[in-house]
This record gives structure tokens, sequence and C-alpha cells, in this order.
């Protein structure tokens, strides 16, 4: 395995894994962040270079200091063979198993190669399986004209993470809380305030440029106000350079026609978010 620290082979790899889209989405995203200043302070890994067959992005080994804090590790990879894929994943350098970790990607193969190890190494894995969808032509968004005695378009900052954090199903604890900040202070995101400033509805943006935490307080529900928040984020990220893409539930009917409704083409294959924790051994 290579750590890719050389900028001109990181801005190459780039150039490489856009040929490849959709299925390198997570990967190139994270390259892309990693190549305009590294908000995150990820790190790319591959099999060998320049003919690569597995790039992996990870969080740099100093980041994360939590071994439970998955949300912070995250991890993407994208492969062109798997038995490549699978002796990279394998490779202790490579990823440390005793931690827990996210794993993501858009290809079908990984949460097999993911599942055999998490067994080997008696580790528990958590799949969530999502529906890629994605803007075929970003520049199309242009906001609706916004209307509203009620609501006003604000910026999220660290104060809103409390809010985010109790809305959220994979929330509700520090971990959690500390991920949302980190996503507001660094990353692009949306969102509607009332006349007193308080959030109505917002929507993030991660470390893999895909948006992301799409959210409207009941009360508010039915106005079609996240899909007002989804151009204005889709046209930071656009304007950024990014592909404009997220995974939602298959289940999730609303968030499904608020997106398509707004150009959305529902990808081919999975958007797997892979979730490893360490068994815990009760002492006798």
């Amino acid at each position: 395995m290579l750590i890719l620290t050389c900028p001109s082979k990181l801005q190459l790899l780039e150039s490489v894994l856009q040929r490849s889209l959709p299925q390198t989405l997570p990967v190139y995203g994270a390259v892309m962040y990693i190549n305009r200043g590294n908000p995150a302070q990820h790190e790319v890994v591959v099999d060998s270079w320049p003919e690569f067959k597995t790039v992996l992005t990870r969080p740099r080994m100093e980041v994360v200091k939590d071994k439970w804090d998955y949300y912070a590790n995250l991890h993407a990879t994208f492969y062109r063979d798997m038995d490549a894929c699978r002796a990279l994943l394998e490779n202790k350098d490579s990823i440390d198993w005793g931690r827990a970790f996210q794993l993501q990607g858009l290809q079908d193969g990984l949460y097999e190669i993911t599942k055999d190890i998490a067994k080997t190494r008696c580790v528990h894995l958590e799949p969530y399986c999502y529906l890629p969808l994605m803007h075929p032509n970003p520049s199309t968004l242009s906001q609706s004209r916004f209307r509203s005695d009620l609501l006003h378009f604000g910026t999220l900052n660290p104060s809103h993470a409390t809010t985010l954090n109790d809305a959220w199903d994979f929330g509700r604890n520090d971990r959690s809380l500390r991920y949302l900040e980190s996503l507001i202070r660094y990353f692009p995101s949306a969102c509607l305030l009332d006349k007193e400033g308080q959030l109505a509805a917002w929507s993030l943006s991660d470390p893999y440029g895909c948006i992301s935490h799409g959210y409207t307080l009941p009360h508010y529900r039915g106005k079609g106000w996240i899909g007002i928040i989804l151009q204005n984020l889709g046209e930071k990220m656009h304007a950024h350079g990014f592909p404009v893409y997220v995974g939602v539930l298959a289940e999730n009917e609303p968030s499904k026609r608020a997106l398509q409704h707004q150009g959305f083409h529902i990808l081919p294959g999975t958007y797997y978010m892979l979730i490893v924790t360490p068994v815990l051994k009760l002492k006798n």
C-alpha cells in the first residue's frame, strides 16, 4: 500500500476518479476536498501507483483519538478489482479494525468484502443501504422564487448543532454532536430560519461532498421548504465544482419525491454506509 501525498499525484487521481463517476462519488468527493485545503484532514491510500486497483480515503492517524467514534472515523473506497480491495481492507496498515469506523462506497461487492472481514476479525458490522441520487445538470438548479412571511434564508452555525443532533436518528449523543459541529464549521450547508432566528429546516454536506441531514421541523412540513434548501445547497456545491448527489433510504418517499422534483435521478446500485465497531469483551 502507498499513501499519496504528492499534490500532482492527488490531482491526477482526482481526474482519473472523475472519469469513473458515479461509482467513485464518495471517494471522488473526499479527494476533491483533500486537494482544496483538506478540511477533514483525510489522506489517500492506494494499493499501487499509478496503475491502482483500489483507493481508500481515511482520516490521518492523529485526527480521531476516540476509539469508539465512528462518526469522525470516516473511510470511503473504490475498487477495480475485488481481490485487491479485500487485500487493502485487510491490511492492518490501511484500516484499524480494533477501532470503530465507517466505510462508504457505491459498489455492491463492498458489503460482501466487509462482511467477510468483519466475521474473521470478530467485530460487529451494521450495514445501512441508501438509494443514490445525482443531479445530471446542476447548472440548471435555480431557486424558485422564495416568498414567505414566516421564514428567511440563514447560515448554520455551531450553536445550531444541538437542534440538528436532537433531530437526527443517528444522533443524540456527544460524538454525533461533535461530528455535526464539524460539518457546520467546514462544509457547505443551507437553512431556513423563522422571525426569531430559530431553525425551521436545513441540510448539510459532508467530507465526501454528499448532501445529507435534510430535515424540516414537523410544523413547517408540507410547504416544499426542503426543495428550496436543496436548490440553495446544490448551487453552492456546484459552484465549488462538486457533483451534486445524495443518499436516501428507499422507504423515504417524501425525500425521494422532493429530490426528483428538483431534477435528481436515481442511480443504479446501492450507497453503502457500513459501520464497524469492536466487540466489547467483558471481564470475568
